[in-house]
Order: structure tokens, then sequence, then C-alpha cells
């Protein structure tokens, strides 16, 4: 993946005022937010379970429960980000994942 400025927005709720953003380096950094941002959403709800496992559906579910959940990658040959959806950036989780596991 290429190493792009990307910008997390994350609305977990539907009052506005939940609102995030994060900015990474590259989208590889970005996708691994999510996934950090998930694994503690379980430790919240697992406070006592001293590992914490799960499987990519669980976190597309996490994903798919989010009011909004948006990546602004930058393109650098125009200078501006291009949103992408849930659908975009858990399809490139996947990838991600799969590139990991195969290592």
């Amino acid at each position: 993946m290429s190493a792009s400025h990307t910008i997390l927005l994350v609305q977990p709720k539907k009052r506005t005022e939940s609102c995030t953003y994060s900015d990474y380096e590259s989208v590889q950094e970005c996708l691994e937010g999510v996934c950090k941002m998930f694994e503690e959403h379980l430790k919240q709800i697992n406070p006592h379970s001293p590992s914490i496992t799960y499987d990519i559906n669980q976190l597309f579910k996490f994903i798919n429960n989010l009011v909004d959940l948006t990546c602004l990658v930058l393109e650098k040959s125009t200078g501006t980000y291009v949103p992408h959806n849930k659908d975009w950036i858990k399809e490139k989780i996947y990838v991600m994942l799969r590139q990991q596991a195969g290592q």
C-alpha cells in the first residue's frame, strides 16, 4: 500500500459529538489503527480477560455497527483527499490481515 497521508473519521454513535478523527502517515497505519480501536473496544467490554482474541467477522461487525467510518486518503497527484467508505476499509483490512497471516 502506498504511503499516503490518511485521515480516519469515526462516528461511533448517532450523536455528532461522538465524531473523532485520527491522522496517519499511510493507509497501512490507518488500517492498523482501526484494528487497534476494535481491540480497545474488546478490552473495555472484557476488562478481566487476560488476553483478547477475535476473528475477522467480529471486526467487520464492529465496523458495520459504527454510524460512520471513513478514510480520507491523500491523492498526491492532485493534492486532494479521496474518501473511502466502510466496504473499502474492510476490503483493505482483509488483504492486510491475509498478508500478515502469510508471513
